[in-house]
């Protein structure tokens, strides 16, 4: 009698498990979907505002601070902004099916992306933004368009904030947008402060050979 009761328990369990895992999975996204860019409790963060990424966007740092470490790398999140100027890091990328058979192992899909991009705007208090740009139809034409690939900076009532332009490391300067603070200060309690998280966004977004240059001159 103790065993089927045991064994109906278990069966009841077995069936609410699915529901249980969706609202647990369910939580876990909406608390990720919205992502602080600054450490500690900023005086500004009340009025933060929100710039929202797709998922073929991927932002790897906003101003020197690295952001971009998710399990998944195609979701499409809210990025909490500090009021004043702002510099987002980001890539954009494209997926497509092989067209071809492809061996054991091999991945299935080509990813093209774009460079890294640097947007710099100053973000107003309370204010939504989003991206624009240009959606390829063809891997052929999303090759073509990475070239040149720029994406604009929207705000909810439709002005253009900023248009990215190629992002060269010595641009991104470790700093943090709170206004009150004395300039010299502010730069240089920032520059401290986010020094690693500059080296590991710049480091992200390195190619092999700047890479190997560094190492090389890190071991003198």
């Amino acid at each position: 009698m103790n065993h089927r009761r045991l064994s109906g328990s278990f069966s009841v369990f077995r069936l609410l498990l699915p529901a249980v895992m969706l609202v647990v999975l369910a939580g876990c996204s909406s608390s990720v979907s919205r992502v602080e860019t600054w450490q500690g409790n900023a005086a500004q963060a009340v009025n933060a505002a929100t710039l929202k990424a797709p998922g073929e966007i991927r932002v790897t740092a906003v101003n020197g601070r690295s952001v971009g470490n998710f399990l998944m790398d195609d979701l499409a999140l809210d990025y909490a902004l500090l009021p004043g100027q702002n510099d987002v890091v980001f890539i954009y990328k494209t997926i497509w099916a092989k067209t071809t058979v492809v061996d054991n192992g091999e991945s299935k899909v080509d990813i093209v992306e774009s460079k890294p991009q640097l947007a710099s705007f100053d973000a107003k208090a309370g204010t939504v933004y989003e991206f624009r740009f240009d959606e390829p139809t063809t891997r052929r034409e999303a090759e073509r368009e990475m070239k040149d690939f720029s994406a604009e900076i929207v705000s909810s009532a439709g002005q253009v904030a900023t248009v990215s332009t190629n992002y060269v490391p010595s641009q991104a300067l470790a700093r943090t947008p709170i206004p009150g603070i004395a300039g010299v200060q502010a730069t240089s309690a920032a520059a401290q402060g986010n020094a690693l998280d500059t080296l590991k966004a710049v480091w992200a977004n390195a190619s092999d050979e700047e890479k190997k240059n560094f190492l090389r001159w890190a071991f003198e």
